[in-house]
C-alpha cells in the first residue's frame, strides 16, 4: 500500500466514517435494539479507603441483576433484553464521581446506581437535573441504595432520583427507638464523618433522643475527617474519659471498622448503635468485646428468621462463598427487581415512563413489603435493629466468617420508620 494510499485511510474521510458509524450504533443501542442489553451503571469508589465497600456493592448488584437475566431478562417493546452492570470508578471522591457521570452518559447509560456517600449523591442529583434538562432525549434516571442524606428526598429531592434505603432519620428513629427503652444508658458519645451524612447523623440522634430520653445526656459530640484517619486511639480515649455507656454512630466503611477495633484495643466498654456496624470487617474487628454491644440497623439481617429469608441469604453465600464477600444488601436487589419491573411496565427505558411506572410501586415476598412513595420517590419499609452475637440457638448465621452474627432486639413496622418529607417535587413536562 502506498503512502498516498495510507493518508487516505488516515485522513478526515476515514474519521467522519467511523463517528456515522459510531453514532448510529450508539443510538440504535439508546432506542432499544431486540436482545441488546440495558445498561446499569454503577458510580463507586472501586478503589481508595472504601474500595471494600464498593466491591460488596458490585457483588449485590450482580447477583440481582444474573437472577433478573435467568428469568429471561426484561421485556419492552422490542422485545425481551437482560441487563447488564458497568462499573465506573469515583475513587470515592464528588469531582472524580461527575466525571464518571459524564462518560456514563457519553456511552448512553439510561440508569445511574450510587449509593456510598450522600456528598456524591447529592452532586449526582444536581448534575443529573441539569443533563434530563438540557438533553431530554437522552434523559437518565439516578436508583441510590445507600445515599441517606434527608435532604435528598426532602429540600433537594428530584423526579429523577429514587432512594431504596431507608433515610439517616428513619434509621436514627429505629436506633433511638431501641435506646428508648434501654435505661442503662445514661451518658452518649456522638463521632460521625465530617460530611453531610454525618452532621446529619448527629443532629438528628440529638433531635430524637431529646425526645425520647431527655434524661440522657450527651459527653461528646465529635467529626472526624471520612476516609482519612488511621488510628482512632485518641478518639477512643476521650469517648472512654467522657464517661459514655453508649456511642452513635453513623461510620461506615473502614471508618467504623477502625474505630470498632481500636475500641476493643482500647477497652471501651461503651455500646455501639451504628447505621452499618454488621459487616465489612466491624464484627471480626471488635470480637467478643462487641458481643451485646455492637447494634445495627437494617432492612433485613441474615438472621431475621424463615426459610424465605434464609434461601435468600444462602443463594448469596452459594454464589459469594469466600467469607471476605459475606456483605449481604436486599435493598440492592430489591431495587433492580424493581427496577425491571417499572421498565417491563414501561416498555421502554424512557426515564419518565420507568420513573412513573416505580412511583407507588410495591415490593413484597415472604419476609419483606416496601413501598415507593411518589411524593418525594422514598422506599418505606421495615427496619431491624439487631445486635451482635456469637455464632449459634437463633444466631444460624455468622457474618464473614467472624464466628459471630446479629440478632434482632427490635423490629419496627413500615408505619414506625416513616417519616414526613418536605418534598416539593418539580416534575417534566412530559
Amino acid at each position: 500500500m502506498s503512502g498516498a494510499e495510507k493518508g487516505w485511510r488516515r485522513g478526515p474521510w476515514c474519521a467522519w466514517l467511523a463517528a456515522t458509524l459510531l453514532c448510529l450504533a450508539g443510538s440504535a443501542h439508546a432506542q432499544g435494539e431486540a436482545g441488546a442489553p440495558i445498561r446499569l451503571g454503577m458510580i463507586e469508589g472501586l478503589s481508595g479507603p472504601f474500595a471494600n465497600a464498593g466491591d460488596a456493592v458490585a457483588r449485590n448488584l450482580r447477583i440481582a441483576i444474573d437472577r433478573v437475566n435467568a428469568r429471561g431478562g426484561v421485556k419492552t417493546a422490542e422485545g425481551a433484553r437482560p441487563l447488564e452492570l458497568v462499573t465506573f470508578d469515583s475513587k470515592g471522591n464528588v469531582d472524580e464521581s461527575l466525571i464518571q457521570f459524564r462518560a456514563l452518559v457519553d456511552k448512553r447509560i439510561p440508569f445511574v446506581l450510587q449509593g456510598n456517600s450522600s456528598a456524591v449523591a447529592g452532586a449526582l442529583v444536581a448534575a443529573i437535573n441539569r443533563h434530563n434538562m438540557r438533553q431530554p432525549e437522552a434523559r437518565v434516571l439516578f436508583l441510590n441504595y445507600s445515599a441517606v442524606d434527608p435532604a435528598l428526598t426532602n429540600e433537594n429531592c428530584s423526579f429523577w432520583h429514587f432512594r431504596f434505603d431507608a433515610s439517616s432519620d428513619m434509621r436514627m428513629q429505629a436506633l433511638t427507638e431501641a435506646i428508648r427503652g434501654e435505661h442503662t444508658v445514661r451518658k452518649v458519645y456522638l463521632i460521625d464523618q465530617d460530611y453531610s451524612f454525618g452532621h446529619q447523623v448527629a443532629k438528628s440522634a440529638r433531635e430524637m433522643l431529646a425526645a425520647k430520653r431527655p434524661d440522657i445526656q450527651i459527653v461528646g459530640d465529635e467529626f472526624h475527617p471520612i476516609g482519612k484517619i488511621k488510628d482512632f486511639a485518641p478518639y477512643i480515649a476521650k469517648i472512654k474519659a467522657s464517661g459514655a455507656d453508649a456511642v452513635i454512630t453513623g461510620n461506615w466503611g473502614n471508618d467504623l471498622t477502625l474505630m470498632v477495633k481500636a475500641a476493643r484495643e482500647g477497652g471501651l466498654g461503651a455500646r455501639f448503635y451504628t447505621f452499618y456496624g454488621n459487616g465489612l470487617g466491624a464484627p471480626a474487628a471488635m470480637g467478643d468485646a462487641g458481643v451485646g454491644r455492637v447494634l445495627a440497623v437494617a432492612e433485613w439481617h441474615p438472621n431475621v428468621g424463615g426459610a424465605a429469608s434464609d434461601a435468600f441469604y444462602q443463594a448469596f453465600r452459594t454464589r459469594y462463598p469466600e467469607p471476605r464477600d459475606d456483605y449481604v444488601h436486599l435493598r440492592m436487589q430489591m431495587m433492580v427487581e424493581m427496577l425491571a419491573r417499572a421498565i417491563t411496565q414501561a416498555g421502554s427505558t424512557d426515564a419518565v415512563k420507568v420513573a412513573l411506572a416505580l412511583e407507588n410501586m410495591r415490593f413484597t415476598n415472604d419476609f419483606h413489603d416496601a413501598t415507593v412513595r411518589a411524593d418525594d420517590h422514598q422506599v418505606l419499609q421495615p427496619l431491624y435493629v439487631s445486635v451482635m452475637a456469637k455464632q449459634g440457638g437463633d444466631v444460624r448465621f455468622d457474618n464473614e466468617g467472624s464466628g459471630y452474627g446479629f440478632r434482632t432486639v427490635k423490629k419496627l413496622k413500615t408505619a414506625q420508620t416513616t417519616l414526613p418529607t418536605t418534598c416539593r417535587m418539580e416534575r417534566p413536562a412530559s
